[in-house]
């Protein structure tokens, strides 16, 4: 138990943190970690803007509960930022700058100094760009200084009986949209609608709607493809699919991994 001793151990000391949750099990650690070492001034918040979808921001506010730590929702929208909506490289760089801001703005409101985030030490690896936006901001990453990994993570989650320990990874539902495709509410909608009767049809828990435009493509964990196999189900979702403008539906035989869009289209 002394890597959790540590994260709670980074905090005290601190007079207040503001934490940004995503509805994740990294920032719910670190939220947890929070509240045990300052109580009723530590503050959880979780940016609503609209390319969130309702399972996340639902996970978010159980989890808050579950800990005992207060909850900010900050509401906006990222589709009323041209930088964003064009999507390009930088189009994380620009939604986590976005974030930043309302973060600093809350922060300034609550008189907290110190925002913190769920960066765990095997995202540095990854291609990020908005990590680097809220490092520039100030933000700080209590896993990352601590030398937590994805699996140190998930294995104290489980430690201190967190309920989502084990919850697939998942981000913002324009990340379905490759770079270079303009982001719509029209486009996430359907995204989100279709992975929701993905779930319900075939019990798999990892699944990303990839979005390319009359197309879709279907990615779910290697080991749960074969839960796709049912010739029914994927008739009745084939059907429900083509109701929302995608026309020809595949599923990836290679399974999901992260960052598999972060290619321009024409």
């Amino acid at each position: 138990m002394k890597q959790i001793e540590d994260l709670v151990d980074w905090f005290y000391g601190k007079e207040k943190a503001l934490i940004a949750l995503s509805g994740g099990v990294d920032s719910a650690l670190v939220a947890c970690a929070a509240q045990k070492a300052l109580g009723k001034q530590a503050v959880a918040a979780t940016a609503d803007y609209k390319t969130l979808s309702q399972e996340e921001l639902e996970s978010a506010k159980s989890v808050c509960q579950e800990i005992g730590i207060r909850h900010v929702i900050i509401e906006y929208s990222e589709l009323d930022n041209p930088d964003f909506v064009k999507n390009d490289q930088n189009r994380c760089f620009h939604c986590r700058t976005e974030l930043a801001e309302h973060l600093l703005a809350l922060s300034k409101k609550e008189k907290i100094s110190l925002i913190v985030d769920g960066t765990n030490l095997d995202d540095l690896a990854e291609y990020r760009p908005g990590l680097v936006a809220l490092k520039k901001n100030g933000v700080q990453s209590p896993l990352v200084e601590i030398g937590f990994t994805k699996s140190d993570v998930r294995r104290v989650a489980r430690e201190i009986d967190l309920s989502i320990h084990d919850k697939p990874s998942n981000s913002c539902l324009a990340s379905r949209i490759p770079w270079g495709n303009t982001v719509t509410a029209e486009k996430l909608v359907r995204i989100e609608k279709s992975e929701i009767m993905v779930k319900q049809l075939f019990g798999v828990r990892q699944v990303r709607v990839r979005d390319f435009g009359d197309s879709a493509s279907i990615e779910v964990d290697k080991n749960e493809i074969i839960f796709l196999d049912n010739k029914k189900n994927m008739s009745i979702l084939e059907k429900y699919m083509n109701g929302l403008g995608f026309y020809r539906i595949t599923v990836d035989p290679n399974g999901y991994r992260p960052g598999k869009l972060n290619v321009i289209t024409d």
